[in-house]
């Protein structure tokens, strides 16, 4: 209880009590009432675009991203020849740096050399695309370096799948159920705990989901790539607003709050299945 409030409780007081002052580093810090928030929800385009993206990730994380890991447990589930290498390979990307992920993607996605412009290049020789700094792809782009690898979603349901009693699937399958019946009607049914947790933290991770930003486009062209973990360190960091990225960083805890309670209604998280 005590590491809890050292580490935690403290930490997030301060944070919401100077989130309502004005404070740069040099300047005595002042009380500010809802100024901070009032200028971040009216007045700051980067905030609200920052918000949306967040917002959109979290969609997409939770649901595409999760049925991708969703969908490959199911084909490891039935141990095709390959299941060990594919479980392996499919892993790689989990394991490797944050850091390293990004350069990765900005040599495959490079203008002049990267893999996907030299490709192009075949059918057209002119072609010299930037698609981390065009508005129209630098969003996809950057989407693109996290959502299909969904190896831990694969490895939590695949756990699971594993642990469902064989009796179960023995039973269907005598009474002639496809494997497409076997997966949708009883298979499915009984992982939409470990489904939701997977959900959970999915979406918990585009809430502090930063690295590869930083090093792929800054959250730029403009605020096409922006989310709020950008958002509060550029503030914080680069304009020496620490009252407004405590604002933004309050927002963004209550947006997390908000998303856990969300999912946890739908998937009715820690309840047993029936």
């Amino acid at each position: 209880m005590v590491l809890f409030l050292l580490v935690f409780a403290v930490p997030v007081v301060v944070l919401v009590g100077s989130s309502f002052c004005n404070w740069r580093t040099g300047d005595p810090i002042t009380f500010n009432g809802i100024g901070n928030y009032i200028e971040l929800i009216f007045h700051d385009n980067s905030f609200r675009q920052g918000f949306l993206n967040n917002v959109v990730w979290i969609l997409l994380q939770g649901t595409i991203h999760v049925a991708i890991g969703v969908l490959f447990a199911l084909i490891l589930a039935r141990r095709p020849f390959y299941w060990k290498f594919a479980r392996t390979a499919y892993m790689i990307p989990s394991i490797i740096s944050s850091a390293a992920m990004g350069m990765l993607f900005l040599c495959i996605f490079n203008p002049e050399f990267g893999m996907i412009n030299s490709i192009v290049r075949m059918f057209l020789p002119d072609y010299d695309h930037n698609w981390f700094m065009s508005y129209d792809t630098a969003f996809l782009t950057v989407t693109l370096t996290w959502m299909p690898y969904a190896a831990i979603t694969t490895l939590l349901v695949l756990t699971e799948i594993i642990s469902i009693d064989r009796s179960i699937i023995e039973a269907a399958t005598v009474d002639g159920a496809s494997n497409f019946q076997l997966n949708t009607r009883i298979i499915l049914p009984l992982l939409k705990n470990i489904i939701g947790t997977s959900v959970i933290l999915e979406a918990s991770n585009m809430l502090k989901k930063l690295d590869i930003i930083m090093l792929t486009t800054r959250g730029g062209p403009g605020d096409t790539t922006m989310n709020l973990p950008m958002y509060v360190y550029r503030t914080a960091m680069t304009e020496n607003n620490f009252g407004m990225a405590n604002a933004a960083g309050v927002t963004l805890i209550l947006l997390g709050c908000v998303t856990v309670m969300i999912i946890n209604r739908i998937f009715s998280v820690g309840r047993e299945n029936r």
